[in-house]
């Protein structure tokens, strides 16, 4: 598993649905020089024959390094590639330590002053709607009572401090919390909003 759809770089190599080894850093914009050697470092370099990678939404770059390193190491490796959602994550997360809770909004770093925020209810886990992105106090009203968890909540705890929220980045092993339906996303970026740029591919001049 590759995470670096976050200001977090992480991996895990499972078997059996539990995980063997991890590796979780915080680095902000360092993933492309962190990722390969913390794969490397894994139990036989992290060789799998499945490679779940979070494809977004959140930084860009980081999602498209992740991207990159799935389906280079897919090629050599003769391995299947498939994506799951940093939302979706973080939701599962939240759920299994607080599994009391009904329901709950993840809130991730957007971009341009806004937030990424998508509503999940538990047991079993289900999105209660699509992924936005939003301005602060536009996620903030439209929280309506849930609790808020994930990367971007610092935005919202500025407009009110007494918010209901927790910090909180992915981090690779928890994908394995996640419903098979929210393993098996096409291996390519969730941007939630119009991306700063583009590669030629994405421009339709490949």
């Amino acid at each position: 598993m590759i995470e670096t759809a976050t200001a977090a770089c992480s991996v895990a190599l499972l078997r059996g649905g539990e995980v063997v080894a991890s590796a979780h850093e915080v680095v902000g914009r360092g993933h492309a020089e962190r990722l390969v050697p913390m794969i490397a470092a894994l139990p036989g370099q992290g060789r799998a024959a499945r490679i779940l990678v979070d494809v977004g939404p959140g930084s860009f770059t980081g999602v498209r390094v992740g991207l990159a390193a799935a389906l280079g190491l897919a090629i050599g490796w003769k391995a299947e590639v498939s994506g799951y959602s940093s939302l979706a994550s973080i939701a599962a997360a939240g759920f299994e330590a607080h599994p009391e809770w009904p329901a709950l909004a993840v809130i991730l770093e957007g971009g341009h002053g806004e937030v990424f925020m998508q509503s999940f209810t538990g047991s079993p886990l289900a999105s209660e709607g699509p992924l936005k992105s939003l301005i602060p106090s536009a996620a903030l009203a439209a929280l309506e009572g849930r609790r808020a968890i994930g990367s971007g909540v610092r935005h919202l705890l500025a407009l009110d401090a007494k918010l209901d929220a927790i910090e909180a980045l992915p981090r690779a092993g928890d994908a394995r919390l996640l419903p098979p339906e929210f393993t098996s996303l096409p291996a390519r970026p969730i941007y939630g909003r119009a991306p700063d740029a583009k590669t030629l591919a994405e421009r339709g001049l490949a």
